[in-house]
């Protein structure tokens, strides 16, 4: 969502860095480029002009304190991640919970928002922290929409109160009633109430999500808004603020490729926090907004405490621990391993995500956009085709076994070859790491990643001249 902005933002620091000893006048430039940069990317104009008075004022103040040899852009550079951070709510929001459970979380937000499919998303990121989470079906006038939540539920793994169909039949507010005591006499510690939306905001509309409000007084009432509607997420928030109220927000749909306005603007007009944010269709792209994580990801420095969160919960610790034991008794990395890792990889989302996480990311976004996942599909196909033999010990594989491995996983020979070469090229690296060599020149990465920089090439070695005899015969029998 934000790959412009992140591009925009970028080409401004790379023509500060350009000018070695910063002026008035370089920041003035860099601070007209940051404004065109924000508002084209549908900021809210009032964030915008807020946002770039202070990294003016602030970058003005901080140039004279620096002392001789500082790097005077990267100073600059300090000074809006800092006021990014800020305008993106300033730190990471937890949900307040009740001190007599069940904790009740009301969503509130416009149809269309994807505010059933985040209720399931937020009730299986409590239930994978160990919470007892339920659903409540309070949405009663959207087509389908009890259906819909009862779907999604079982998917969570998470159940859903739903006493009535639905499709404009029942009372929304007695559901919701009915369904926290449902909740306390089954000792659920989270309840998670959906509830209608509209088109647009109305007085009806209105209406229903304040008689729920007051009837069932909830801990957490949390906006969900979809980021990629632009400065209309804002003007909706403002009305629901108004009339309903709330206490976070939630954005939807943050993976799309909308201009990111919302998500700058709403924190900043509304004083409230963005608390979580969604970031696929799957129900575990899903997780807790950390502002100075996405302006770290906007100012092109990754998100490497997300990633390394990510294959925490991924990679198995008993997995780990064993490879590292193979690793340190010096064994060799098998297939089977190979396998291991990319099914904990799979875990952890698309690779182009995790890629796009990695500090300078920005600069392969060309590479990143053409990754082929479904490569790594193959490649778990040609590794499951092999006997545990043949994992093991690649010397095995002749001609037969090979074509026998690609007709197994639908592949041609060639992409099994292709596999095996990789594969023993990465054998050799972990050998030459544990003898504590690096990595070798020309490495051959995994199928599909993007190629990573070589370092300086080593210039050939000098041949010295042989020195000629002085004797003209043996200097004729030399020359031939």
């Amino acid at each position: 969502m934000f790959d412009s902005l992140s591009s925009k933002f970028a080409g401004a620091f790379s023509a500060l860095r350009s000018r070695g000893k910063i002026s008035e006048k370089d920041i003035d430039a860099t601070t007209a480029d940051i404004r065109q940069a924000l508002l084209e990317a549908d900021v809210a104009l009032e964030v915008v002009e807020s946002f770039t008075q202070a990294v003016h004022e602030k970058s003005l103040e901080v140039l004279p304190t620096l002392q001789p040899g500082t790097n005077q852009a990267q100073a600059i550079f300090d000074v809006v991640n800092k006021e990014l951070t800020q305008i993106l709510g300033g730190g990471a929001r937890r949900v307040r919970f009740a001190k007599s459970p069940p904790t009740v979380i009301m969503l509130a937000g416009l149809q269309g928002a994807g505010k059933t499919t985040l209720a399931a998303k937020l009730a299986k990121f409590y239930k994978d922290q160990g919470d007892t989470p339920i659903l409540i079906a309070s949405d009663l006038q959207r087509p389908n929409a009890v259906n819909q939540l009862q779907v999604v539920g079982k998917s969570a793994g998470v159940p859903v109160f739903a006493p009535e169909p639905g499709n404009g039949v029942g009372n929304p507010v007695k559901v919701a009633q009915d369904g926290i005591a449902f909740a306390k006499s089954k000792l659920h510690n989270i309840v998670i109430v959906d509830t209608a939306g509209r088109l647009g905001v109305d007085e009806e509309l209105m209406k229903e999500a304040i008689a729920i409000r007051d009837a069932v007084n909830p801990d957490e009432i949390l906006f969900v808004v979809d980021a990629m509607i632009g400065q209309d997420a804002v003007r909706t928030a403002k009305a629901f603020q108004d009339g309903v109220g709330f206490d976070g927000v939630v954005l939807t749909k943050l993976d799309g490729d909308a201009r990111g306005g919302a998500a700058l603007s709403i924190a900043a007009l509304t004083g409230r926090p963005i608390m979580f944010a969604s970031t696929g269709e799957k129900l575990s792209d899903f997780d807790i907004f950390y502002p100075e994580r996405m302006a770290s990801r906007i100012l092109g420095m990754g998100d490497v405490a997300t990633l390394a969160e990510q294959a925490k919960k991924a990679f198995d610790g008993d997995s780990a621990k064993k490879l590292e034991e193979k690793f340190i008794a010096g064994e060799d990395f098998t297939l089977d391993d190979f396998l291991e890792q990319i099914e904990a990889m799979s875990k952890m989302g698309s690779m182009g995500k995790l890629l796009g996480m990695l500090p300078g990311a920005g600069q392969m976004k060309k590479q990143i956009d053409n990754f082929d996942e479904s490569e790594i599909t193959r490649t778990k196909a040609i590794v499951q085709s092999m006997t545990p033999l043949e994992r093991r010990d690649l010397k095995v594989l002749n001609g037969s076994r090979r074509a026998r491995i690609a007709l197994g996983s639908g592949r041609k020979v060639s992409d099994v070859n292709a596999l095996v070469d990789k594969f023993s090229a990465a054998q050799k690296m972990m050998k030459q790491m544990r003898n504590g060599g690096g990595m070798p020149a020309g490495m051959a990465l995994p199928p599909g990643m993007p190629p990573m920089p070589q370092g300086p090439k080593k210039a050939a070695p000098i041949q010295k001249k042989k020195s000629k005899s002085g004797n003209p015969a043996k200097r004729a029998l030399e020359n031939g």
